[in-house]
């Protein structure tokens, strides 16, 4: 494939970051995409009814340059892009640590926008000691639950795989679904795990064939699928009465500081 100049794009490049580097000093390239021969043509032909395309934002959580939920995540990203969305990956390399005061930094910046301009998302994260790891973890941290009267992830469609360095396990998914239905998104049903990562990826960071992998496409599948069907819909979805009387109250959605000091100002009585 084109190398693409759309930071956004990386994983259409070949050779793709964190392929193995071969004895002549080249990056290894596999000579055929298994994507392109993939059967998507009935997720694709519902997709292709939309007037724009579906736009999908991809978290993963690690900063090693051959990341397997990385290259796990790019394989998303192609199976996502040849059904015809428009696809970012977001590198959290240069992400600060959750902290109060640095929410303008540019990579903070950059997560809040891409999350606020995505409609579906996939996050896929290493297990590491039992669960998520703090690269994944602070990527959603840096998400608020709301920005003044924007929510950055509320009706957003939500797919999610690890990657684990031993046997299966599914700790780490069942912490993604958690997250993401106490950011207010839209949990598909299916999930994916991969078990013995570095048995399972190429030498040029693509996946072998094996049912784990089939398990991937199901997941990408669904969620396009999921996306398409409820996607009509959101604005009913997130018609809520709390925040209907919210606005009729304060005229507009408070953030969560401006909630938080709210309930700083109530003073307990002596009847509480």
């Amino acid at each position: 494939m084109a190398v693409s100049l759309n930071p956004y794009k990386v994983y259409t490049v070949s050779p793709i970051p964190g392929a193995e580097t071969l004895s002549d000093g080249s990056k290894a390239v596999d000579e055929e995409d298994w994507v392109e021969k993939l059967d998507l043509e009935t997720v694709s032909a519902l997709h292709n009814q939309r007037k724009e395309k579906l736009k999908v934002l991809v978290l993963y959580g690690s900063l090693r340059e051959r990341s397997f939920s990385k290259l796990m995540a790019y394989e998303a990203s192609r199976i996502l892009h040849r059904i015809g969305c428009e696809v970012r990956v977001y590198d959290p390399l240069g992400l600060p640590v959750k902290d109060d005061v640095q929410d303008k930094h540019a990579k903070v910046q950059e997560l809040r926008d891409l999350s606020i301009w995505s409609e579906a998302q996939f996050w896929c994260s290493p297990e590491q000691h039992g669960n998520i790891t703090a690269v994944m973890k602070n990527q959603i941290d840096w998400i608020p639950l709301s920005t003044g009267s924007v929510r950055p992830t509320q009706g957003r469609i939500l797919g999610f795989a690890q990657v684990n360095g031993g046997s299966q396990s599914f700790n780490t998914v069942n912490s993604l679904r958690i997250l993401g239905r106490w950011m207010r998104m839209f949990v598909i049903p299916n999930q994916s795990s991969l078990p013995l990562a570095w048995k399972n990826f190429t030498p040029a960071g693509r996946l072998k064939p094996s049912s784990n992998r089939d398990r991937l496409v199901d997941v990408c599948e669904e969620l396009v699928k999921v996306s398409l069907i409820i996607g009509p819909h959101m604005d009913l979805l997130n018609d809520r009465y709390s925040e209907r009387e919210e606005k009729r109250e304060k005229g507009r959605l408070l953030t969560q500081a401006e909630k938080e000091a709210d309930k700083d100002k109530v003073v307990p009585t002596a009847t509480d």
